[in-house]
């Protein structure tokens, strides 16, 4: 039996279609480089349309897959600084130690988290500490047959309190799946699809109902996606609200990839209310 997913990626299908190379209102640039000795580099940029706020990152990464050693610091242009180290199977088949720490100097912010994932079949479990709000958060799925549970729950221990529960459950077959998410602490409802029709066309959808909103109105969600050849591909969304999202991606050659999208607002076509944006991936 394989190893379910975990709980952050139940329904992740549907999400990457309806949400993934959709780059609207931005501007974005990301360039992936690795070296010979295993070390990777990810810049990455982006520059809203509407304020013109630039935002870049810089991402270092080591990894070690013989000794099950990973390490990554990211470096932003506000001055976060995070580092992360990452230990498999050292202590134990299928444990993971996962070491996080931040500092953001300008506003004399810093945190750390100690986390701990199991992997098994047919169970993946994560638990994670953060040390300086002194928060327990952990979520654990089981999967049998294509069938998954997840659970997710936040306990703040000085306080002694639980600060959220969620739940998810989903089924997973080759050509397609299905996901319900329970979260807000039970209070926001969604059910998700995914479905590879063919090899060139796929599709997905959404629903999400929040049962503390003074609109009682479902939000509906859904899209498609179209594969022109093996170097390029569209997609289109539209939502309850009459917005509809579109975008084209086309491999120039290898590790080259550009994107274009649009989000237009068709109850409002008179109006500047819509956007568009560019996205440019170089990888070597």
């Amino acid at each position: 039996m394989s190893i379910p997913v975990p709980f952050a990626d139940i329904g992740k299908s549907a999400q990457d279609l309806l949400h993934k190379d959709f780059p609207s209102g931005i501007t974005k640039l990301e360039i992936k480089t690795t070296a010979p000795n295993g070390v990777s580099f990810t810049v990455n940029g982006n520059k809203d349309s509407k304020s013109g706020i630039i935002h870049g990152e810089l991402k270092t990464k080591y990894s070690d897959p013989k000794n099950g050693v990973t390490f990554t610091e990211t470096w932003t242009t506000s001055n976060h600084l995070s580092g992360q180290i990452e230990l498999e199977n050292n202590f134990a088949k299928g444990l993971k130690l996962d070491i996080n720490g931040s500092l953001l100097p300008a506003a004399s912010q810093k945190n750390a988290k100690i986390g701990v994932i199991y992997k098994q079949a047919s169970l993946h479990t994560r638990a994670h500490l953060d040390i300086f709000k002194t928060h327990f958060s952990a979520d654990s799925v089981i999967g049998k047959d294509g069938f998954l549970a997840g659970v997710d729950v936040g306990y703040d221990v000085m306080d002694g309190r639980v600060t959220r529960y969620n739940f998810a459950a989903g089924f997973a077959a080759p050509d397609y799946t299905i996901a319900l998410h329970s979260t807000s602490s039970l209070t926001v409802f969604s059910a998700s699809y995914y479905h590879r029709v063919s090899k060139t066309i796929e599709a997905g959808g959404k629903a999400l109902w929040d049962s503390k909103s003074n609109n009682s109105q479902v939000h509906l969600e859904v899209g498609a996606k179209y594969y022109l050849d093996n170097t390029a591909f569209v997609k289109a969304k539209i939502s309850n609200n009459g917005v509809l999202g579109l975008g084209y991606t086309q491999t120039l050659r290898p590790g080259v990839k550009l994107t274009l999208a649009g989000s237009i607002d068709t109850t409002r076509l008179d109006e500047n209310a819509h956007k568009v944006g560019l996205g440019l991936v170089f990888e070597a």
